[in-house]
């Protein structure tokens, strides 16, 4: 093989913190090649974001290279002053973030934030600049690519806003483009087509493209090799397939083991010792959604958009049903205007036999003590000033439940529920990984002890042995409290996992409605088979070269 593009080479990373300087990447070496794509995989904590942002010259300000060398085309990039780098980052070494929501100006349109990059290193400016970036946010998988350009970043789905990411990553055309976690908010036809095109700079450009991800089926599928990083160190590498099928390391065996396939079997909750046997369900569903339709104002048109379109379901209690398909589907659309937040254009949600459309005051109010919502992202859903316990109890002082010492006691209680120490209570964000501040995001809705809660992408952003743990978590709050989910997710083996009934939607309808089951081994309409088919981790078992 020809000379690597990228040589990390004994790479040692460290942080200072209140308690002093602590390594965290411990002498980690790989190498890229030109049109090669290398996965690094590992769960929060393992290093490869760290190990990537000192690739591209992005360290936090407490963090520094202590030893090693990170060398580009022969040019050593450990060390160069922030006027080199302006010259080398974007150019020649592209970068696509993981969180769109902090990577986009809010207050500028699309277009424009994929122009500048155009702007920044003279590759086109004006017309030509608007033009290019419209072909870029095509190239990148967004549809209507002329008219999202001239949207705000509050506009898109969340999909939508990582593939602009992608688009302005590879604008200068970079050698090497440097991927961190690009897919994750992504659903799985979105990322094939994403992943598709990344392939296609490989093959046709000679672009390299080092892949971030604690997605393992996704790196076997689209990595020419995989590197897996556990608590600073690399602890294998190998072609996609022989990491896939035959794991040396105890550690990617246990990653294979936590990441949800199509053929994981249904999480069940634990038993528990009841002291009365359960009162018999009524018969009426909880939650009834009846012919909604949303539609939202397109900008500089007289026209709108239908977001949502003639959407019925139940929900029945204790029942889990799920809701899939592609970003800017309507799938979260519809959750909002079934928990009150957007009010519908037509149709109805009937909570308990009493429709919930037009509710003002106190009868609004106590309705929503009974139904509560668990953001995407828990690192944007909790206040970073706030300590967990306060957070936590904050829903019981807003309804005036309680005083301060009963609202700590159930504050405590919570966290021992989503199995939290206590002394997370004196904690803040900032100290806890993602998947505990999940599980803080999920005490925090129980704390008014809902019958309905709305689950929106909730294991989306964590590796994939916190998900397993939260997934186990949520089945066993549903068992232990009687919880009715409306279950958000592009991810269709989660939604195996975990759900009763599958909704499947297509821009806006409601296109397939059945048994979990039923839609997933014997599914009727095909945009659900083009789902299935769309799942990683196929392409690498199939590849036996």
């Amino acid at each position: 093989m020809n000379a690597p593009l990228l040589q990390v080479q004994d790479l040692r990373i460290s942080y200072t913190g209140r308690a002093g300087r602590k390594e965290v990447v411990h002498g980690v070496s790989f190498d890229v090649h030109p049109g090669e794509v290398v996965a690094v995989v590992g769960e929060s904590g393992s290093g490869k974001s760290t190990t990537a942002h000192a690739v591209v010259g992005l360290l936090a300000g407490n963090g520094s290279v202590d030893a090693g060398s990170v060398l580009l085309e022969g040019d050593e990039l450990v060390g160069l002053s922030d006027t080199a780098w302006r010259r080398v980052r974007g150019a020649r070494i592209g970068l696509v973030p993981q969180d769109p929501t902090l990577s986009l100006n809010p207050v500028k349109r699309i277009g424009d934030q994929v122009a500048e990059a155009l702007h920044v290193h003279g590759l086109a400016r004006g017309a030509a600049a608007r033009a290019r970036a419209v072909d870029l946010l095509t190239a990148a998988g967004l549809p209507d690519a002329a008219l999202r350009a001239r949207q705000y970043p509050s506009e898109l789905s969340g999909g939508m806003r990582q593939r602009v990411l992608i688009a302005i990553g590879l604008a200068a055309g970079p050698r090497l483009l440097v991927a961190d976690e690009p897919t994750s908010a992504l659903d799985v036809t979105v990322q094939r087509h994403v992943l598709d095109h990344l392939e296609d700079l490989t093959r046709e450009a000679g672009t390299a493209v080092l892949f971030i991800t604690h997605d393992l089926a996704v790196a076997a599928d689209r990595a020419t090799r995989v590197v897996v990083m556990s608590e600073g160190e690399v602890v294998e590498v190998g072609t996609a397939h022989q990491v896939l099928t035959r794991p040396r390391h105890a550690y990617t065996r246990q990653l294979l083991a936590s990441a949800p396939s199509l053929s994981s079997a249904r999480i069940t909750a634990r038993p528990r010792e009841r002291t009365a046997p359960p009162a018999p369900r009524p018969a009426e569903p909880l939650v009834r959604v009846r012919n909604l339709v949303k539609e939202f104002p397109l900008p500089g048109r007289g026209n709108a958009q239908t977001a949502v379109s003639d959407v019925s379901f139940d929900v029945g209690r204790g029942e889990t049903v799920g809701l899939v398909g592609e970003s800017g589907s309507g799938k979260t659309t519809t959750a909002r205007l079934v928990l009150g937040l957007e009010r519908p254009t037509t149709g109805e949600v009937l909570f308990d036999g009493r429709p919930t459309v037009g509710l003002r005051g106190s009868a609004w109010r106590e309705l929503r003590r009974r139904m509560q919502l668990v953001y995407q992202n828990p690192y944007a859903s909790l206040d970073p000033r706030v300590a967990v316990g306060e957070t936590v109890a904050e829903p019981l002082r807003a309804f005036g439940i309680g005083n301060g010492t009963s609202r700590r006691r159930r504050a405590v209680e919570l966290l021992d529920q989503v199995r939290l120490p206590a002394d997370a209570l004196e904690r803040r964000p900032a100290e806890l990984s993602g998947g505990q501040r999940q599980r803080v995001a999920i005490a925090r809705a129980l704390a008014l002890e809902p019958e309905f809660v709305v689950c929106d992408e909730p294991v989306s952003a964590l590796d994939v042995s916190v998900q397993a743990q939260i997934l186990e978590l949520l089945v066993q709050l549903q068992a232990d409290h009687g919880l009715s989910y409306l279950f958000i997710s592009h991810d269709l083996a989660v939604v195996r996992q975990v759900c009763d009934r599958v909704g499947v939607m297509r821009r806006g309808e409601l296109v397939e409605f059945a048994p979990s089951e039923e839609v997933f081994s014997a599914p009727r309409h095909p945009y659900t088979v083009e789902l299935l088919e769309a799942i990683p981790g196929r392409r690498a078992l199939e590849d036996v070269s």
